[in-house]
């Protein structure tokens, strides 16, 4: 009888947690995504980012977070966005994916935000193709979008060019 309580109360539990979803947000070209607040170690100003010689474009360089290197990827460009005028520096969310650290390279970091579900739409029709590879689908705010970003397919660019 305590078995099935627990059950109930577990399934209750992630029902509940399915109802809403956090994210930290970010800009990018006046564009609103976010990432699951899970996935992030870190938000940081702008760093000192070293290039990595016949790196692909995407891959700003290298950064040392506390003695740990990072992979620090430009987002705009991944997203194939003009590039951040060079009077903005940006911000990096660092993230961490198959192991590796990595620093998404954003214009800015907004909160962390709580969505409910029933906001959440998949991918449009006329969302860029490009994006569509990147996003799992758009959440609907009050007079805005919130674009939830695929880290996974966000980072994959790097399995692909070593292949």
């Amino acid at each position: 009888m305590t078995r099935s309580r627990d059950t109930a109360l577990t399934v209750v539990g992630e029902q509940a947690e399915a109802a809403q979803a956090e994210f930290v947000t970010m800009s990018v070209d006046g564009h609103l995504f976010g990432i699951p607040v899970h996935l992030v170690q870190d938000a940081l100003k702008a760093q000192k980012i070293t290039r990595i010689p016949l790196a692909s474009r995407e891959v700003a360089g290298v950064l040392n977070l506390r003695g740990r290197i990072v992979t620090a990827i430009d987002v705009r460009r991944r997203l194939g966005l003009p590039d951040r005028p060079s009077q903005e520096p940006g911000m990096n969310i660092v993230v961490e994916h198959g192991g590796h650290l990595y620093s998404l390279i954003v214009d800015s970091v907004g909160e962390v935000l709580t969505v409910d579900a029933d906001t959440f739409e998949r991918n449009p029709a006329t969302l860029d193709p490009q994006w569509k590879a990147f996003c799992r689908g758009i959440y609907r705010l009050d007079g805005t979008l919130l674009l939830s970003l695929d880290v996974a397919n966000l980072l994959a660019f790097q399995t692909a060019t070593a292949a």
